[in-house]
């Protein structure tokens, strides 16, 4: 196991790999270069290899590297062995999309538990995730040993939410609502702002993929 530290940029291209290899392996591919993983996964060749470089040699030059080999150290790098549960703040429309799309089907991660303060949501079972009360939080995350949270919760709640969950030892929030949390330097939080991502591509269409004027 690698104890060094990471770019985080590395450390986001990690799963977009071992997705890709898990795909070669399937196809019956033993080797795979560090040129046909960019055609592949749109990342150039040279911070594939400067990617893979963190972690000591990889590959062999002339060979390339191989499938099986570097599927299973980034299945350990990863923990794809270990079962990891999660929450989810809020049922909304984003929050059930969340549910439906069944994280554990395609990964190690699955969402074990939901709250709501939707008379209509607490005790019912959602997509195969019970839902409990806001009022229960604190002890159903302890009682469950969630470390992680996603938070899809009206912004002017996610600050208060994001205390509670901070003082009862929550480690990582992957907050989808546009506030910006403040949190310990011990707490990971990953911003999805899907309204800042759709226009940074509009950007990009507009301005880099249109024909130059004369």
């Amino acid at each position: 196991m690698v104890n060094r530290k990471i770019p985080r940029a590395t450390a986001k291209r990690l799963p977009i790999y071992y997705r890709y290899l898990n795909i070669l392996l399937d196809a019956n591919k033993h080797r795979v270069s560090s040129t046909e993983l960019s055609e592949a996964v749109q990342v150039d060749s040279a911070t594939i290899r400067r990617d893979f470089s963190y972690f000591g040699e990889l590959g062999k030059r002339g060979y390339g590297y191989d499938v099986e080999d570097l599927l299973n150290f980034f299945k350990d790098i990863l923990n794809q062995d270990k079962l990891t549960n999660v929450a989810l703040i809020g049922v909304g429309n984003l929050g059930h999309a969340l549910l439906n799309f069944n994280f554990h089907q395609n990964s190690n991660v699955r969402i074990s538990a939901a709250f709501d303060v939707n008379d209509d949501l607490i005790n019912t079972v959602q997509s195969g995730v019970p839902v409990y009360s806001m009022d229960e939080m604190n002890e159903q995350l302890q009682d469950q040993q969630i470390d992680v949270v996603i938070l899809t919760i009206p912004a002017e709640k996610a600050q208060k939410v994001t205390d509670q969950l901070v003082q009862i030892g929550i480690r990582g929030i992957l907050n989808f609502t546009p506030m910006r949390l403040s949190v310990p330097t011990e707490v990971r939080v990953q911003n999805v702002d899907l309204t800042n991502e759709l226009q940074t591509l509009i950007y990009f269409i507009d301005h880099y993929n249109a024909p130059e004027e004369e």
